[in-house]
């Protein structure tokens, strides 16, 4: 389950470092072509709300067989498009369909006991950070040698390989839900309205994700410039200095076992906003740089983890919905983040996307800060009444 949420979640970031190559290609501006980069986050974020509650009411092995097979035909339409709205509905379907590791995430948290739970839930998630962060690199390296229409063939084969491992491997877990789709779509609106842990963790989610999408988004705009000058590639390598920040993540589950979760979110949050300094002070230096992505995913992938370890111990069946509220906010943090860093670059250059950075950071941690225990102990009562 790790490996294959890396390789399908991929599909979802190979564009990032290939943005201005693509701009090139249609004679577009960066931030018209950035739009790709928003509508597969929200694609995604479609595909999570609509899609992802079915863990529960499906069969979720061959739920997952058949939305590779989406998957599949997707990244085909993206490689082969000629035309700037061929290739934007193409990203968001390819986004709407490789929500497999969100359904991957409940497996594991049904699967699991409340010790190791943590623990295991980080080992995926951060196979998915990974994912995320080695696409940007495979994809600006590739992106260079054979064009970007490569990649997107290259991933279709791997959506074939994962099947094969998927059919193969992969155990079946009975659902348990009973009701109508209607029905379970009204039960994912009610856990939104209901469970206040479920609440603040979905918007510390979102804008630390924000946060991250906002410098992700417009790096390759900025290495385009001097003092750097660099292309595709250059700016894909920044992914595989990141995956140091997700590997330092993995181990946050057994952290777990010393610190409470609310103090490794609020050490976590300092970190994504510190990125900052560096990345706007030395942004103009790959050092500062390199410093920067370092500590920013390292301070989502953290957070992330300990926000679904939170809401997971909600005391209820429906891990696939509850991962539903949770992942369509996240990633419409996400798509948001990307759309304002988009705008800022084209106002204000990298100041501006740092500024919107920047402030999405601050959101996440004074909420934190601000609502967590007294929604702690509101989550407590709430359980006392049920």
């Amino acid at each position: 389950m790790t490996i294959v949420s890396g390789v399908v979640v991929a599909n979802n970031y190979y564009n990032q470092p290939l943005l201005a190559e693509m701009a090139s290609e249609f004679e577009v501006p960066e931030y018209t072509i950035s739009k790709i980069t928003v509508l597969t986050q929200l694609g995604y974020a479609f595909g999570l709300l609509m899609i992802i509650p079915l863990g529960d009411k499906l069969f979720r092995k061959r739920l997952i067989l058949i939305d590779l097979v989406f998957v599949f035909l997707a990244l085909l339409w993206m490689a082969m498009s000629k035309e700037l709205w061929m290739i934007s509905m193409a990203s968001f379907v390819i986004g709407c369909t490789s929500v497999i590791p969100q359904l991957f995430v409940p497996m594991v948290a049904d699967l699991s006991n409340e010790e190791n739970r943590s623990h295991n839930i980080g080992m995926v998630m951060s196979g998915l950070l990974m994912g995320i962060l080695l696409s940007r690199f495979i994809g600006g390296i590739v992106g260079d040698i054979w064009g970007w229409r490569s990649i997107y063939y290259g991933a279709a084969v791997l959506m074939l390989i994962s099947w094969i491992f998927v059919y193969r491997m992969l155990p079946e877990m009975k659902p348990n839900f009973k009701g109508n789709y209607s029905s379970l779509m009204k039960s994912v609106w009610n856990l939104a309205k209901s469970e206040p842990i479920l609440q603040l963790a979905s918007f510390r989610g979102a804008v630390s994700f924000a946060s991250l999408c906002a410098v992700f988004t417009t790096l390759a705009f900025h290495l385009e410039e001097p003092p750097f000058e660099v292309g595709p590639s250059v700016a894909g390598t920044f992914g595989l200095i990141g995956a140091a920040g997700a590997l330092g993540a993995a181990f946050v589950g057994r952290l777990n076992r010393v610190w409470s979760r609310h103090k490794i979110i609020t050490v976590s949050l300092f970190i994504l906003l510190f990125s900052w300094f560096f990345t706007y002070f030395m942004g103009n230096t790959y050092l500062g740089l390199v410093i920067g992505i370092i500590m920013i995913d390292l301070g989502l992938q953290s957070s992330h983890i300990m926000n679904q370890s939170d809401y997971f111990a909600i005391k209820t069946p429906a891990t696939s919905r509850l991962n539903t509220v949770y992942m369509v906010t996240y990633f419409i943090g996400g798509s948001f983040g990307s759309w304002l860093a988009a705008q800022a670059w084209g106002f204000a250059g990298w100041t501006g996307v740092c500024t919107v950075g920047a402030s999405f950071a601050v959101l996440g941690l004074v909420s934190h800060l601000l609502l967590a225990k007294k929604v702690n102990k509101l989550s407590v009562t709430f359980e006392a009444q049920k």
